[in-house]
């Protein structure tokens, strides 16, 4: 595996855009009622978690990197409970929904992944500098 070099190398953001084509090609099945109203929410919630992603890697700070995960985790079960109703109001078949949830169980333990390594380098780096101040 690469270097990182940008959020785009990110395995969780590449999963998180194929989420989003996903989930317009779905919403995309709705009754045209729906345009302002569960379609909209879908696609906005779907388009949240690469958008946070990659906004976290941009910010300055880890603290602010994780809040951002954390955001971007929210939308995930946001949007789970959003496919969730659309599968009881029949407007996605079981398998689908089925399918879409499988794909945002991947996300989120990338997700929660992700947020435990930048918390451990995060803690080790903080005892560095503690050991390095008392030398």
């Amino acid at each position: 595996m690469g270097a990182i070099k940008s959020y785009r190398d990110l395995e969780v953001w590449k999963q998180s855009m194929d989420l989003v084509d996903e989930c317009y090609r779905l919403s995309d099945r709705f009754p045209r009622s729906e345009e302002f109203g569960l379609r909209a929410q879908i696609r906005r919630s779907a388009v949240s978690v690469p958008s946070n992603v990659a906004e976290g890697n941009g910010r300055a700070t880890t603290g602010d990197y994780l809040r951002h995960l954390s955001i971007a985790h929210g939308s995930l079960m946001e949007l789970e409970t959003q496919f969730l109703i659309a599968g009881r109001l029949s407007y996605v078949d079981a398998a689908s929904v089925d399918g879409v949830l499988v794909r945002m169980d991947g996300i989120g333990r990338m997700l929660t992944s992700l947020a435990r390594r930048l918390r451990e380098r995060t803690r080790a780096a903080q005892r560095d500098t503690k050991v390095s101040e008392a030398v």
